[in-house]
Parts: structure tokens; sequence; C-alpha cells
């Protein structure tokens, strides 16, 4: 018999299917500070790195937001790759990435610099450990389906009364049942239609809104109904900002999402990828045009742990053009901008840096292991001005047809960028009044004389940028 015991939340990996819904309460606005809204995603950094990344940097240089890995208590795999995180088997806060006690100091560390604490949660799944095994906090389970306490084999979607495949996975990601009914890369999937299992992820939702936590990713959230996320919403006290990870494509109606919350923009990425990779002239009208999801409904990303892998997006193995992308997200207005750091990888399974029991070991930004794009002097520049042109569009487009580029952002920032291989001197419109200003991207203040029609004659070197803003 089942003990309802505080329920808890855990994530997926990978994601690819659909839901069809209701309408779901509404969602919080993003970051708290309607002025500084852009999202640092530490992938798999430990509660005492992202502490420290709050206080030390997050919150003096403008950052909202923060967006964490999953707390959850995870099965400990062999070899401990990454995604171990995302196979909870409890909802208790002991992980490879710290206890409950560090995970508590990390939120009020967070808050008291001003920016808010946004988890991954991974409510689709439980393991997929067929087996069993234990967790980084010591909690065993002798199969996938059975978790002491709080799940068992009734709890789960299952062959053939849920999923139609023998297997019990989706294989056809065209099949919304399959989608939301099977297992995703052999996870055992929760019956989120289930009363009990809705109480069960809201009580640990709960538990962590009680502890600060100010909203949600809601991994593989293509694979839970959209209609079984607003029941779970309406049940959270507060009113936490949500996001979810709805990849799309397949039999997937993303409208349906949207009532619940915001989305991960995942085209934004991928298209992003394509121009920076070839010509960013055409980027003049990069939007909802190009198949994105509504600028208000979107949380733009340049990658994250998943694209980065898979080389569907640019990522810091990119180098320069991977910094030169970001910059650019953080001057255009699509989406509420996130800015990924992570950590270097040879092999898609690599883990963290890691102690013997895998345990994440604290991040040294001064080590090549980790990528520590938050730390960029022209991402921490360009956060600035952006925050400074909130509320501004794009004007005064400018292209050179090819890879240099320049616009403004009303009267309050301008940006040039230059993705070509051959260092470039000219005059530019920066629609700005006349004054010297000093650059963003750049260490050192270079200042630029911005004369009285507008004008200041800028030289940028290959694959570089220069902006900056009243």
């Amino acid at each position: 018999m089942r003990s309802r015991l505080p329920a808890i939340l855990s994530t997926v990996l990978l994601t690819a299917g659909l839901t069809a819904g209701t309408a779901g309460p509404a969602a919080a606005a993003p970051p708290g500070d309607p002025d500084e809204d852009v999202i640092a995603n530490l992938f798999q950094w430990n509660w005492d790195s992202v502490a420290a990344e709050c206080t030390n940097n997050l919150g003096p240089n403008g950052f909202g937001g923060v967006q964490v890995s999953p707390p959850a208590e995870s099965a400990s795999v062999e070899n401990h790759p990454w995604w171990d995180v995302y196979q909870p088997v409890s909802y208790d806060l002991t992980s490879r990435l710290g206890d409950r006690a560090d995970f508590a100091a990390m939120v009020e560390a967070c808050e008291t610099a001003g920016v808010d604490v946004y988890v991954d949660a991974v409510i689709n799944h439980m393991t997929g450990q067929d087996s069993g095994g234990t967790g980084y906090g010591g909690t065993t389970f002798p199969d996938k389906y059975t978790y002491d306490g709080r799940y068992s084999t009734g709890d789960f979607h299952h062959y053939p009364d849920d999923c139609p495949n023998p297997s019990g996975e989706v294989e056809n990601y065209d099949d919304l049942a399959e989608v939301q009914n099977c297992e995703l890369l052999g996870l055992a999937d929760l019956d989120t239609g289930d009363e009990y299992v809705r109480d069960e992820i809201a009580s640990y939702l709960n538990d962590l809104i009680s502890m600060g936590v100010d909203g949600f990713r809601i991994d593989a959230a293509k694979h839970i109904p959209a209609a079984d996320i607003a029941a779970i919403e309406s049940r959270l006290n507060g009113d936490p900002y949500v996001y979810q990870e709805v990849i799309p494509g397949g039999a997937v109606d993303l409208d349906d999402y949207r009532r619940n919350g915001d989305l991960l923009e995942f085209t934004y990425g991928r298209k992003l990828a394509e121009q920076f990779r070839g010509n960013i002239s055409d980027l003049e009208t990069f939007g909802e045009s190009w198949g994105m999801q509504p600028s208000a409904d979107s949380v733009a990303f340049v990658d994250n742990h998943d694209t980065e892998r898979d080389g569907s997006t640019l990522s810091y193995k990119d180098g320069r053009t991977y910094l030169l992308a970001n910059i650019f997200s953080l001057a255009w207005d699509h989406g509420t901008p996130q800015v990924f750091s992570g950590f270097t990888f040879s092999g898609r399974d690599q883990a963290p840096p890691s102690n013997a029991d895998g345990t994440v070991t604290d991040v040294d930004c001064g080590d090549e292991a980790w990528t520590c794009t938050t730390h960029d002097p022209a991402i921490l520049g360009m956060v600035g001005w952006h925050n400074a042109v909130k509320g501004t569009q794009v004007q005064n487009w400018w292209s050179d047809g090819a890879n240099l580029i320049a616009f403004n952002r009303g009267d309050k920032g301008f940006v040039t960028i230059n993705n070509s291989d051959e260092e470039v001197t000219r005059w530019f419109d920066t629609g700005l009044p006349a004054g010297t200003y000093c650059d963003d991207v750049h260490d050192g203040c270079r200042r630029y004389t911005v004369n009285a029609d507008g004008w200041t004659r800028i030289t940028l070197e290959a694959k570089d940028a220069v902006a900056f803003h009243r």
C-alpha cells in the first residue's frame, strides 16, 4: 500500500513528442525584476558553485534568474554519466550536486543577490534501470517501477493498456498516444493523469517553492499531456514561472502548452546556428516569421546541454562564432534570453568533473574543464546592454549582405557584429545622440565618439563585435 509522503518531481533528457491539453493557469512573468530578465543556465554546477556564482557574478552583473539542474535524488549509474541526474529515485534533495542544506543555502544566496532560481523539474518519468539500483542519497529500488513509499507499478504507463508497443517505448513520434503514454528512452513513464501521481509531483514542487524556488523548467514536457501539466500547476503554491521543454515536431501542438507557461524556443537556436555558420545578413527578420513562438512566450537560447551534444546548435566548440551568437541573442528582441554554462566533453555521456562517488566538484572557471560563458567579459557587458535597452525595438538595420551587421535599439543602444574572417573599418549610423560611449564587449572601456549626426567610425577585428549604450 502506498504511503502518501511528500511528493516529488523529476525530468528527463531528450524530448520529441506532443500533447493535447486544456487551458491551464497563467504562468508568472520571467525573472522578478522586469528590467533584468536574462537567465543563466548553469548546467550541472553543484549548489556551492551556483551560490558563489549568484553572489559574485550573476547578481552584480544584472542576470535576473538562474536555471539549476535537477535537485532530486537520482540513480547512481555506473561511471556516473551526466544524464543520471535525469533519473530520479526519490524526491529527497540529496543528489550528486549537494544535499538539502546545500540547496537551501544556494537558493538563499541567489535570492539575496537578486537572482531568481528556476529548477529543472523531472516529472515525466523515474529511472530506466530495469534491475533497480541505488540513489546518490542511499535510496534503493528493486526495479524501475517500484520506489518504496511513493510509486509502484500501477503508477506508470505500460503495454498494452497504455502503450501500444510491445517494447513499451516511443517508436512513432507522429502518434500522440505513443509520445505521451510510452516510455522515452526506456524511462519508467509516470501516469500523470492519475490524481495520486499529480499530488506527489505537486508536493515535490511545493517543497521546492517553500524553500524559495521561483519557477521550473519542465523537462520532457512534450511527453506529458498539457492537461496533466495544467492539473499539476493548479496544485502549486504561489505563482511560479514555468517554461517547458517541448521540442517541435511530430504529433505536437505547441499552443496546448503555451496555456501552461512559456516554451523553450528550439527553433531559435537551430536557425541562429545556420546563419552564423553561413551568412548573418538575413537575421534582419529573425523571429516569429522563421517558425518560432511569439516573443512573449519564448525562452530563447543559443544552446543547451542536449543541443551542444547533438550538434543542432552552436556550442563552446565553435569558439568566437559561438560568442558572437550569444552577443546577438542578448542584443536582439525575441524572447527571454538564456546563456548556457556547462563543462567540456569529448564523449556524449561524459560527466562533469566529479569525485569517485560521482558527486560534482566545485566549478573553477580558470580550468578549461568548465565552459563559463556567463563569465566572459563580453557576455557580462551585453547583459548590462540588454537590460539598458529593454522596451525598445530593433531599428536602423544595416548589413554588408554577408557577415557584417549593425543595428540600434531605439535611441538606447547600438551594436555591430563582424562574423567574417577579415578586419573591417567603416562609419556606422548608431541612431544614438552625440556623445562619447564606452564599449560593452571588451575590457578596458574602449571609447567611441558619436557625432551630431549619430555616426561613429569603428574598426572591427575578425570575429568581433562592438556595442555601447546610453
